[in-house]
Order: structure tokens, then C-alpha cells, then sequence
């Protein structure tokens, strides 16, 4: 590196989380059109099993109090903050690549519930498991298309 690169190339931990957080803030609104282009956080599986529908959720760092779960217009939401420790200024990070502030994802239910009042949920090891009682399964409805090769 020369004198006269930019200062950002000195510091490549610096430029790489600067891109990482610029690029999570633009991408954080498709998830509201149904898009999810950054799943930084709130990965999630969905799975049936024993007459529920199970959503798993990555939630690494988040505490119980800081999660919010509304069912609204059959839609399952979770919404909530991750908030960093103040015990390390911000000056002082070389990278910074953990996802940190306010988090929302919004998940689709099946036409099959039971009952949205029944909805559980827990939050253990960094995953939040929300399990939602099923009136029929859908395993058994959903049937495989034929696909023809020509």
C-alpha cells in the first residue's frame, strides 16, 4: 500500500464491516415483501410434527424480554432488539460482523391452525421454537408434481 491509497485500505477490518452493515441496512426492508434476501438474523426452519406446525428460529444473543410475537392476518411476527455491550467503545473494534438493533420478521401461517390463541413459544440456546397446533396436517395433503422431461 502506497501513501496515497485511501485510508480505508489500511484498516481492511474496517472496510469489510462498514460493507457488511451498509449492506444489511438496505437489504432489511424485502423481508417485508416477502423476500429474504438477509438472513442475518432470524433464520429460520419450519417443520411439521406432531400436529404442529414448528418454526425454529436463530436468535443468537437475544434475551427473552427482547423478543415480541404477534399473530396478525395470518401472518406469525417476531420482532425485537439486540442490543451490543457497552463494555467495548466502538473506536475500538477492528471488525464488527455480529447483527446488532432492531430485528422483524414476519412468517406465514397455514390455513390449517387450530387455534391462534394455542401458539407456544420458548427460547433456549440462542433459537426461539414456536410451535402452532395444526386443526389437520398438511403433510399429508401436499402431493408431488409430475414433472416432464422433453
Amino acid at each position: 500500500m502506497t501513501k496515497d491509497s485511501p485510508s480505508i485500505w489500511h484498516r481492511p477490518f474496517l472496510a469489510e464491516s462498514v460493507l457488511s452493515r451498509l449492506m444489511n441496512e438496505i437489504l432489511a426492508d424485502f423481508s417485508d415483501v416477502g423476500f429474504d434476501i438477509s438472513p442475518a438474523l432470524g433464520r429460520t426452519d419450519v417443520y411439521e410434527k406432531d400436529g404442529d406446525v414448528v418454526y425454529e428460529m436463530e436468535l443468537p444473543g437475544v434475551r427473552k424480554d427482547e423478543v415480541e410475537i404477534k399473530v396478525d392476518q395470518g401472518r406469525l411476527t417476531v420482532s425485537g432488539e439486540i442490543k451490543r455491550s457497552g463494555e467495548v467503545k466502538q473506536e475500538n473494534y477492528f471488525r464488527i460482523g455480529r447483527r446488532y438493533g432492531r430485528f422483524h420478521r414476519s412468517l406465514p401461517l397455514p390455513s390449517e391452525i387450530a387455534d391462534a390463541t394455542t401458539i407456544s413459544a420458548s427460547l433456549s440456546s440462542g433459537i426461539l421454537r414456536m410451535s402452532v397446533p395444526l386443526a389437520r396436517s398438511i403433510k399429508g395433503r401436499l402431493k408431488p408434481i409430475e414433472i416432464k422431461v422433453e
